[in-house]
């Protein structure tokens, strides 16, 4: 049983491991360049999977970023006007950790608003159960039975 345990964990922890997309095609010859074009991938958001980095995706658009990036870190441009290329075209959307400004702002603070909305229905929920009931009098346990033609009461 301690093998089988054994067994699940390696493999559970082998799905839990990040995934790579990058290509041996895409690869850059000098690594310095490749690992500039790996960190820089991994910033920018797949605008197909939405939630997963360039570097993690298998979308076809993925790689034609990942693509795009390694060509313009050859021609020699720097990390930020990859970066900004890419915001012009794709909008701040296209960046993992948008920047604070007034069009990401809902961005930014959606996910505390959304926090503060669960909390409100929470309390709205609990205020609108009612209170626990009381037990019956004798005077009101005689008329219920009255009522009902329940002698045993």
């Amino acid at each position: 049983m301690r093998w089988l345990r054994l067994v699940l964990l390696v493999f559970f922890a082998a799905l839990a491991s990040p995934s790579f997309a990058v290509q041996p095609d895409e690869l850059m010859k000098d690594p310095a360049l490749e690992a500039r074009a790996r960190a820089l991938s991994a910033e920018l958001r797949c605008m197909v999977c939405q939630n997963q980095s360039i570097d993690d995706s298998d979308a076809p658009l993925a790689r034609d970023i990942r693509i795009l990036i390694r060509q313009r870190i050859a021609e020699g441009e720097s990390n930020d006007a990859v970066r900004s290329y890419l915001v012009s075209r794709y909008g701040d959307f296209i960046l993992l950790k948008p920047p604070l400004k007034l069009e990401t702002l809902l961005l930014w603070l959606s996910p505390p608003l959304t926090l503060c909305a669960g909390l409100a229905a929470i309390l709205f929920a609990r205020r609108r159960t009612p209170a626990a009931t009381q037990e019956l009098s004798a005077e009101e346990e005689a008329q219920l039975a009255a009522l009902t033609g329940d002698e045993r009461r």
